[in-house]
């Protein structure tokens, strides 16, 4: 009996011990964006609580009362209805949805990533000679990378800002799919090769805070953090001055060698870095000899380029940038790399990747094949009387038009 009882209280210190582990940096944040969103959530549980916790209490309650050895309790089994508690049962939560949603969809236009900052706290205003901090962000495999084009520095695995001042991040990835998240600061948002998307915040305290990716991309993605700085503007203009003076050049070919995954990577400081290098890194061009994406949607809304510019092809695959060099872009497979399936396709004996058994199907079957202008090769696309059936491809097709170029 005695270890029993001894057992028993290890088991209800457990769960103190598992919340003593716990970060409650998203509950006490410090920055006024992150402070809001907690607010949000506290008031959501608070709201939904008022109807969770009551029936709670009422199940408790009546499973107690109406207990089988309980006679004294009021035994009606042919009751079937009462208005007043079909118009509790049904009002609550009534009641709650509608608080709910009303304060969702305020939240959710005023704490838009993209919606500047009108204000630095909710005591503080923001000042009208205040000029907002911009840091252009590029989640790598596996480390991240930062521009700061107003002071022309960049670092890798650290960053840091001045405390009170609106920072306006523009962030984009390499290669796949990331999420910026420095929960201190702000909510996650995501990082995608290809495209920018924006965050604006602002920290109110002094301290180093931790960042990291929150969307998983890959074997170094545990290792994927850095530190963010809250500094008075005396710290970060000396941050500043130390990245000048430690760092070195950062121009495309530092950046290809940076951009190959690497995990564990160390910061990095870089006293300069080519001005249109995150331009470059956003529409996927800054591998020489490859056709930038705002070019390709231009020649798109241009009306296309003509057949003769099919050579474009090549110059828009980005997936195999460093197959020649043994490194392959997670999950690529072929074409783009040349690297085989993880599993094959099943094929039939003749060499055909599919049999079809319905009329008008087979390659074999009378009136297709020899027919003029017909193509029964395996792997091709079939034509009939020399004109290619919609929605089959013989894979010696030109590129689209719209990703063709005059040049």
């Amino acid at each position: 009996m005695p270890k029993l009882m001894k057992f028993s209280r290890l088991l209800s210190v457990l769960p103190l011990l598992f919340l003593a582990g716990c970060n409650m940096v998203v509950m006490a944040p410090s920055g006024d964006i992150a402070a809001q969103q907690r607010d949000l959530i506290v008031v959501s549980t608070v709201l939904m609580l008022l109807i969770i916790v009551p029936v709670i209490f009422l199940t408790l309650l009546f499973a107690w009362r109406y207990r089988r050895s309980n006679t004294a309790a009021t035994y009606a089994p042919e009751w079937h209805h009462s208005t007043r508690l079909e118009i509790v049962i049904w009002a609550a939560p009534l009641a709650i949805i509608i608080a709910l949603g009303a304060v969702t969809w305020i939240s959710t236009h005023k704490l838009d990533p993209y919606r500047p900052l009108d204000r630095l706290d909710a005591e503080r205003a923001i000042p009208a000679d205040t000029k907002p901090l911009t840091v252009e962000v590029v989640a790598l495999d596996w480390k991240w990378l930062f521009f700061y084009p107003e002071l022309g520095i960049a670092t890798v695995n650290e960053m840091a800002a001045p405390v009170d001042q609106p920072i306006n991040f523009k962030i984009t990835a390499s290669s796949v799919m990331n999420s910026f998240y420095i929960p201190a600061l702000a909510g996650q948002i995501y990082a995608m090769p290809g495209m920018e998307t924006k965050l604006h915040a602002v920290i109110n305290k002094e301290g180093e805070y931790e960042g990291f990716s929150a969307n998983y991309s890959g074997a170094g993605f545990s290792h994927m953090r850095f530190k963010f700085h809250g500094l008075t503007r005396e710290g970060f203009d000396a941050w500043v001055a130390k990245v000048k003076q430690q760092g070195t050049m950062l121009n495309r070919d530092a950046y290809l060698k940076l951009e190959k995954p690497s995990e564990k990577e160390p910061v990095r400081y870089y006293a300069g870095a080519d001005a249109d290098l995150y331009t470059a890194i956003l529409n996927m061009c800054a591998t020489p000899g490859k056709m930038c994406m705002n070019e390709m949607m231009h020649i798109d809304m241009m009306g296309g380029g003509g057949k003769e510019s099919a050579e474009n092809r090549e110059k828009l695959q980005y997936d195999n940038r460093h197959a020649g060099e043994g490194v392959v872009a997670p999950a690529a497979t072929v074409p783009a790399t040349g690297a085989p399936a993880r599993s094959e396709p099943d094929r039939s004996t003749d060499g055909n990747s599919m049999q079809h058994d319905m009329p008008g199907m087979q390659h074999d079957m009378p009136g297709m094949q020899g027919a003029p202008g017909t193509d029964s090769t395996p792997g091709t696309g079939m034509q009939h009387d020399g004109h290619s059936m919609p929605g089959m491809s013989n894979g010696t097709d030109p590129a689209p038009a719209q990703l063709n170029n005059n040049n």
